[in-house]
């Protein structure tokens, strides 16, 4: 049986009567991204069930806002669903990386922006049902040009929004990324003076 390398649960769960308890479990998978792995599991109510799931390494997103207040997008090309897609700047966390050097590197990478104020917004699980992958949301400002220097094949545009635009976007179901929309309820709460970012300052 291979180890359980999933993450570790809450230390006080508020349902640990819903339970499954990991039997054993082997790696069906090994790629370049994803490890998927396929378990043998006990539920609460004592069936015996399958669970297959991705093992993920974690992402940043960040919602970049420029000075004139208009919101930072990209227009990206996604294999799997064989289409573009309107989101905000994303990637992965690489080994031991802190998720807020993540998001500041992918911010500039993919747009060519540097931000000297960054707010944590909290993290989001995207799939909850077949994958470890956790997203942590940051909100950026003092945004600064700088050089973009994407990876070989990383095909973007990038879009400035209103941020009135860019939630009339999400109304008409023009926008469906997963990230993306957790972070248009931020936006939304910002706009509406229900939530006060706690900046961090950061020097480029």
């Amino acid at each position: 049986m291979s180890e359980d390398r999933r993450p570790k649960g809450l230390a006080c769960d508020p349902a640990p009567q819903l339970a499954e308890r990991r039997v054993a479990g082997s790696l069906s998978f090994d790629g370049v991204l994803l490890k998927i792995y396929r378990d043998e599991a006990v539920a609460a109510d004592g069936h015996c069930c399958v669970r297959e799931y991705t093992l993920h390494p974690g992402a940043s997103a960040i919602v970049p806002i420029l000075p004139n207040g208009n919101l930072l997008l990209e227009r990206q090309w996604r294999y799997p669903l064989n289409r573009s897609f309107i989101e905000f700047p994303a990637g992965k966390l690489d080994a031991g990386e802190d998720p807020l050097d993540c998001a500041s590197r992918e911010l500039q990478e993919e747009t060519g922006y540097l931000a000297t104020r960054w707010a944590r917004l909290g993290p989001m699980h995207p799939v909850i049902s077949y994958s470890t992958e956790v997203i942590h949301l940051f909100l950026a400002t003092g945004l600064q040009p700088s050089q973009s220097s994407r990876e070989a094949g990383e095909c973007l545009e990038v879009i400035e929004l209103k941020p009135h635009d860019f939630l009339a976007m999400v109304e008409a179901g023009e926008v469906s990324d997963a990230k993306t929309l957790t972070a248009a309820f931020w936006i939304q709460r910002i706009l509406s003076r229900q939530f006060q970012p706690r900046w961090i300052e950061r020097r480029v």
